[in-house]
């Protein structure tokens, strides 16, 4: 058996340390655990998005969130290997999250090349004949699906990949970014959310790019448009918001309104480009195959599936009810799901916003909070705590599954299992892999 190709790990949104390498010693300004959460320090300037509004400044990416990825880093480190002495490197894919994705691609381009020459340099990679076509397998938690998904759409077939994971990828946007953008009171971490949070987010590129391109669940009153990338869509309070935040940290290169209407506007169409683009990937672009991609979604966790979208006067005003919006329809009673059971998701992706469009929903290999093994009473408090989203890379269930996926193991002890995705048939489903159903 040939050696396992070695692995990238891309985390979610908000989930790397962002540290000021201005000062000296450097100051981590962004950690999830301690709660160090400085939010006029990583808020982004409003003539130039790339950069702090507060300079002299230099922020770079530091560590992931350990306590949501340290176990599946190091279950696929030691599990995937053959011998203990020919280990299988495992990298973290650290970014500055706050950034458009389409840059972040970049990075990750070459970040891959770099693995690829680190590998080429092990002696039992060297002797498997790794160099005759080097190649790397990726694993993408929520916002890291993304930019795998952009990274192949702009690689194609030049791009050296073998697998594919992902993990609660919200291919087709979560409504809580809405709530994030105009309330601040999203489930997107551990931590509770403040307002600080919703004007940070008001002027950070990557939360655009998780703004629903679904339609199903979103209620308009008339003349208010169904795209929530038009920015006639959006409450004006948005757009006031910015424009303080122009006033007091921006250039005096034109007046703070015309221009907070231009960054909303610019924001909002780097968002929709981007989804386009995700959207139009097909695997075959890639060179790749629906047996090299495994795509996981959560469900069975009450969800935000509706939003409405109502008139208050001329303009349109967001309304979130927790009793109308949030909801779970999963029946874990039941293997074959029935329609209305797609009204649930994770916690923070509804079903509906987690499908991409390049893979069947017979694809699609569902998971539930009961997945966890009885004896995981740690992530089981975190899921209460954070959500199942946030913590869904934990599971030991899905570290043993992806193990399984990149070295085509069979399961010889029925250790792993999936559900198919609402309306498919045990008869008609197809993942990746030979899988079990729950016990």
């Amino acid at each position: 058996m040939a050696l396992v190709d070695p692995l990238i790990v891309l985390p979610g949104i908000t989930a790397t340390y962002l540290r000021d390498e201005y000062p000296l010693p450097p100051e981590y300004v962004w950690k999830v655990l301690p709660f160090t959460k400085k939010y006029d320090r990583v808020a982004l300037h409003p003539n130039d998005l790339r950069y702090e509004a507060m300079e002299p400044a230099r922020l770079q990416p530091g560590q992931l969130f350990e306590v949501a990825y340290e176990e599946l880093i190091e279950e696929v480190r030691y599990n995937s290997r053959k011998k203990e002495d020919e280990p299988v490197p495992v990298y973290p894919f650290t970014y500055d999250w706050r950034m458009r994705l389409e840059d972040v691609e970049d990075q990750l381009d070459k970040f891959i090349q770099e693995v690829i020459d680190r590998t080429k340099l092990l002696k039992h990679y060297h002797r498997d004949g790794y160099s005759n076509n080097p190649k790397v397998n990726l694993v993408g938690h929520s916002m890291g699906g993304l930019i795998i998904t952009g990274y192949l759409k702009k690689k194609g077939k030049q791009a050296p990949i073998n697998k594919i994971v992902t993990l609660a990828t919200p291919y087709q946007g979560s409504f809580e970014t809405l709530v994030q953008v105009t309330t601040g009171n999203a489930n997107f971490g551990t931590s509770p959310p403040s307002s600080r949070e919703r004007e940070a987010a008001r002027i950070t590129p990557s939360f655009y790019h998780l703004i629903p391109s679904f339609t199903k669940g979103i209620e308009t009153d008339p003349g208010i448009p169904k795209s929530l990338f038009n920015p006639d869509a959006w409450q004006p309070t948005i757009v006031e918001s910015i424009k303080e935040w122009i006033r007091l940290k921006g250039l005096p290169t034109e007046p703070p309104m015309q221009l907070a209407k231009k960054v909303f506007a610019k924001l909002l169409a780097e968002g929709r480009r981007h989804r386009t683009g995700i959207n139009n990937f097909e695997l075959e672009d890639a060179g790749l195959t629906p047996d090299r991609w495994l795509a996981v979604v959560g469900v069975d966790s009450k969800t935000r599936v509706h939003v409405k979208i109502k008139k208050k006067g001329n303009n349109p005003e967001f309304v979130f009810n927790a009793k109308n919006d949030l909801k779970n329809n999963w029946d874990d009673d039941k293997i074959e799901q029935p329609k209305e059971s797609r009204e649930t998701g994770d916690g923070t992706v509804p079903f509906e916003g987690a499908i991409p469009k390049f893979l069947a929903l017979e694809n699609l290999v569902c998971v539930t909070p009961d997945d966890y093994d009885f004896w995981e009473l740690k992530d089981k408090g975190l899921t209460k705590l954070g959500g199942f989203h946030g913590i869904l890379p934990n599971m030991n269930m899905l570290h043993r599954l992806i193990v399984r996926f990149f070295k085509n193991a069979p399961d010889t002890r029925h250790s792993t299992w999936g559900r198919p995705a609402p309306e498919v048939s045990i008869a008609d489903w197809s993942p990746p892999l030979m899988l079990d159903l729950p016990k």
